[in-house]
């Protein structure tokens, strides 16, 4: 058994990427979020090693070293663990073998934020059993369903309209809204064909209706639990499509957000930044229901948008935290709105356009993500801006990501 390096104290001095003394961290997972905090990390001098299922990966674009890797063969992640023995080690993505991080943390390796959270928030059973069950959180009615039997009697005691995802997927894939008995089946076979998993397994929540859904950034660090302000955002098909920055919220509401987020993320444990996604219901000129949906370990794709918005990004906020460093004060810079970039169409070799006509509109900025591929409806970048108001904000971010298209 190779355990965890000697010395690896993340208060001890660290050296030059490359050096004996240099503290490295391994990033499972090299997409646009992975970039972000790969970048911060360097900036603070850390050696960082990049891994993804395929090469060119946006973090692989300027990490120190690149390993292409299937991350679900635990065999094989074990093995790059081994033999980059890395001082942290930084999930991504979901789509990982966490019975093997669970294996590695038990060594001494130290898997960010744990290997408990990154295992659980993979599996929306487990997160929301640990959320309604454990902490007493309130959330939407569920059920969960292994057979089509189950899954009509799941949505048959849930009730319509419903929503119904894999227990096991990413960023929305395999999500229907099922309004009609008509739609229960195709969105029962919709979420099979898109879950992960070795088994087929459902997730049937009972559809609230919400004012608003925000995600509350929560930093847990050695100086304590810091929040963020508020984020708003838009979904379609369960992905993001825009987000802002703050999201005015009642103060007896948004003390609820935070005390639901502390809970949850002292469950899970470990320091990071987490993304915790709440539902708010009821009127906004008084304190409303808060309803616990899903946490992230990890920066979130909604929070993107604090890369205008605070003085500090999302992504630097979880590399001081996951470092042992002080956070410091959290500071809104002005309102602030995000809009993604889509791929309209598959390639192998997308082109992007408009990205003059996009710098156009006023306090913009466009962070195109690198991707060497795309299909249909592929993130490939974002649009950030400010505004004297929230509402401005988002039809300057609304107006720049559309002037960029995605072409073959």
């Amino acid at each position: 058994m190779i355990s965890r390096p000697a010395n690896t104290s993340l208060a001890a001095p660290w050296g030059a990427p490359f050096s004996d003394s240099a503290k490295r961290l391994l990033l499972l997972g090299s997409g646009e979020l992975g970039r972000e905090v790969a970048l911060e990390a360097m900036r603070l001098g850390i050696e960082v090693i990049a891994s993804d299922a395929y090469d060119h990966a946006p973090a692989m674009q300027f990490a120190h070293r690149n390993v292409v890797i299937n991350m679900q063969d635990g065999a094989a992640l074990r093995q790059v663990v081994e033999s980059v023995k890395p001082d942290l080690i930084v999930p991504e993505i979901e789509a990982i073998a966490t019975a093997t991080l669970l294996d590695l943390e038990a060594e001494g390796w130290n898997v960010i934020p744990t290997a408990k959270a990154t295992n659980l928030t993979m599996d929306r059973e487990g997160i929301r059993r640990l959320a309604a069950s454990d902490l007493g959180l309130k959330t939407s009615p569920f059920q969960f369903a292994s057979t089509q039997a189950e899954y009509e009697q799941a949505v048959q005691k849930v009730g319509l309209p419903c929503v119904v995802k894999p227990v096991m997927s990413s960023s929305g894939k395999g999500q229907s809204l099922v309004k009609t008995d008509s739609e229960i089946i195709p969105a029962w076979t919709y979420a099979l064909e898109a879950g992960r998993g070795n088994a087929p397994r459902v997730i049937v929540e009972g559809f609230v209706e919400f004012e608003t859904e925000i995600t509350l950034l929560t930093v847990r660090s050695q100086s304590g639990t810091h929040f963020c302000s508020p984020i708003g955002h838009v979904q379609q098909s369960g992905d993001y499509r825009e987000s802002w920055q703050p999201c005015p919220l009642h103060p007896d509401t948004l003390q609820a957000c935070q005390d639901m987020a502390r809970q949850i993320t002292d469950a899970l444990g470990g320091w990071g930044l987490f993304g915790v996604e709440l539902f708010i219901a009821g009127p906004a000129d008084q304190a409303q229901t808060v309803y616990f949906s899903e946490v992230s370990p990890r920066p979130h794709d909604t929070g993107m948008v604090t890369m205008v918005s605070q003085n500090m990004s999302e992504f630097e906020l979880h590399a001081r935290a996951i470092l042992g460093l002080p956070i410091g004060d959290i500071q809104l810079v002005s309102p602030g709105a995000s809009a993604v970039i889509l791929a309209s169409d598959a390639s192998k070799e997308p082109k992007i356009e408009g990205v003059a006509a996009a710098l156009t509109v006023p306090t913009s900025r466009v962070r195109l993500f690198g991707k060497p591929t795309a299909h249909k409806n592929r993130r490939m970048g974002v649009a950030l801006a400010l505004g004297e108001t929230i509402e401005e904000a988002r039809q300057r971010a609304k107006t720049c990501a559309q002037q960029v298209t995605v072409t073959s």
